[in-house]
């Protein structure tokens, strides 16, 4: 009977051991030709290199402003320009946005006694204007302001202002009092409108607008008279539609 434990069989098992041996001799024969990261990196050409760097993030001061009508409620203007400042702040978001303006320009008031003021009359109620530069981020902010409609211009796409026509809007309400550009008065009438006279000499008579003098505040109202058409120039405060 043969012993399990007798030199023969321990030649015999090493013989069969040595083809495993050899398979893992080689294993390690091809892990050695594998080339490292860095030698990879030398061998691509330039291009290829730069092709797998990550871009920078564009900072904020970087990237292009201009300047878009937003459509919002009417009557709203003020109150929706600082909730979206507001907004604006409390994101982090102030380096892509720049001046958000209400477009007004200053007219001349009247009230019956004769005296005279300057206030600010909207121009286009119901819109701000919006310097900003447009980012998924900064677009949804906009967007998602309560009384904030949408950015005017085609197929979905905000549309940015002629800045020749920004610079016109924004000067328009920097006007001074100061005897340099006659300021206009703001007169609720048109030419055509019929109107009735509620104050003065000819209380009560009525006649069409033909001209409006905005920089004085004053209306000529054709009316009849003794059945003839007079023009008749009156204060805008004296009349009324009817």
């Amino acid at each position: 009977m043969n012993d399990p434990n007798n030199s023969g069989d321990l030649v015999q098992g090493d013989s069969e051991v040595e083809p495993l041996r050899g398979e893992a001799e080689a294993v390690r024969g091809d892990a050695t030709d594998v080339p490292n990261r860095s030698a990879v990196d030398e061998e691509l050409p330039d291009e290829e290199i730069e092709g797998l760097v990550i871009e920078e993030e564009i900072a904020p001061e970087d990237l292009p402003r201009e300047w878009f009508i937003l459509k919002i409620q009417v009557n709203r203007e003020d109150s929706i320009r600082d909730a979206l400042i507001r907004r604006i702040k409390i994101a982090g978001l102030e380096g892509y946005f720049g001046d958000i303006v209400v477009p007004t320009e200053e007219v001349a008031e009247f009230n019956k006694s004769g005296k005279r003021r300057i206030v600010k009359r909207k121009l286009y109620p119901g819109y701000l204007l919006v310097n900003m530069a447009i980012t998924d981020d900064t677009w949804f902010l906009v967007r998602e302001t309560p009384g904030v409609g949408d950015f005017t211009g085609s197929a979905g796409k905000p549309t940015p202002m002629d800045i020749r026509e920004v610079e016109r809007i924004l000067k328009l309400g920097d006007h001074k009092d100061d005897g340099g550009k006659e300021i206009k008065t703001a007169i609720p009438f048109k030419i055509g409108n019929r109107v009735r006279v509620k104050d003065g000499n000819f209380q009560n008579f009525e006649g069409d607008v033909e001209s409006i003098d905005e920089a004085n505040g004053r209306i000529t109202v054709v009316i009849t008279i003794f059945n003839r058409s007079t023009p008749v120039e009156l204060e805008h405060w004296q009349l009324e539609l009817v």
